[in-house]
């Protein structure tokens, strides 16, 4: 029977998204515990040594964590296996560089670069809207914040703009037909569209139909959507592709052109 937390992954057991090669060892690095789901994450060593090669090795990623210049969403971490998923915000102050975790359009994990401004802020979908002690009103977002006394009209299921900096709500993205959509999860990971309508379901899960900006329509459950902006325009900046997957006709036919 096994006794306490799972302390190693195996390379094979690493989720597909982190797109790490099956011969480069037997284990892979295990996300710590923090805020975000090890599944729905990625940890700091392989964003850092795999995919943006500041470092060769493990052991040389530790030295580049332990130096004190890896900052996660303004906060220095010194834990080469600390969690990155979704919307974070990764910056190397030494080099003025800063990063957002987002996904492809295949939806692998994506280190998308940004600029200084829009490393200011990150976006949050709201999980849950509750009452704290004493009637304190908060708000739980995807990535483990409880946020006290935020707008009454910010629901389940919304997105806040969140400040790094002073941690507070800039402003917010209400779940509403004819919002910017970014899909987290399912097999349109990484799609985004425009919500259309949503069905609900009782008992099961709710459906959200979405229509991207080449016309394609297609469907997913509630908890896999993250509006990203009001109307067609995005608050963040979007990767390679603007979110719109492509037909495998459709990609072979673009890269046979690309090479004509």
């Amino acid at each position: 029977m096994a006794r306490g937390p799972k302390k190693h992954l195996k390379r094979l057991n690493a989720p597909k998204k982190w797109m790490l090669d099956k011969l480069s060892g037997k284990f892979a690095p295990r996300p710590s515990a923090g805020p975000h789901k090890l599944r729905e994450s990625m940890p700091l060593v392989v964003v850092l040594r795999n995919k943006l090669k500041y470092a060769l090795t493990y052991n040389e990623t530790k030295k580049v964590t332990m130096s004190r210049a890896i900052k996660v969403d303004g906060k220095v971490r010194t834990d080469m296996c600390y969690p990155i998923g979704f919307q974070d915000v990764v910056s190397i102050e030494k080099t003025g560089e800063f990063f957002r975790m987002l996904f492809d359009v295949k939806g692998r994990f994506l280190v998308h670069r940004i600029k200084k401004e829009e490393g200011s802020f990150k976006l949050c979908n709201v999980k849950s809207v509750s009452t704290a002690a004493k009637g304190i009103p908060i708000i739980t977002t995807h990535d483990g914040r409880t946020i006290r006394y935020p707008d009454p009209l910010i629901k389940v299921h919304d997105t806040i703009k969140y400040d790094i900096n002073s941690g507070k709500i800039l402003d917010f993205i209400k779940f509403e037909p004819g919002n910017l959509a970014y899909i987290t999860g399912g097999q349109n990971c990484g799609r985004t569209g425009i919500i259309t309508h949503k069905e609900k379901h009782p008992g099961s899960f709710d459906i959200v139909h979405v229509k991207d900006s080449v016309g394609h329509s297609f469907a997913t459950r509630v908890s896999n959507v993250f509006p990203i902006g009001k109307g067609k325009q995005s608050w963040i900046t979007l990767p390679k592709g603007k979110g719109v997957r492509l037909s495998i006709a459709e990609e072979r036919d673009r890269k046979l052109a690309a090479k004509s």
